[in-house]
């Protein structure tokens, strides 16, 4: 509860801040690695979800 109420308050400039930390950390060849990588997470954390669901609505 307290993350979105702190992420709340994050206006534009501090995205951009947070932006180049990590362009600065991973440089810009390691970035769409990254989102790759977060996206398929994000793609088999759906498959999953639905899996689940589908398996409740048999019983």
């Amino acid at each position: 509860m307290k993350a979105t109420i702190f992420l709340g308050f994050m206006g534009g400039y501090e995205w951009i801040l947070i932006a180049l930390v990590v362009l600065l950390l991973f440089g810009g060849r390691k970035i769409p690695e990254l989102m790759k990588g977060i996206g398929g997470g994000i793609k088999e954390f759906k498959n999953a979800t639905k899996d689940d669901d589908k398996e409740e609505d048999k019983k």
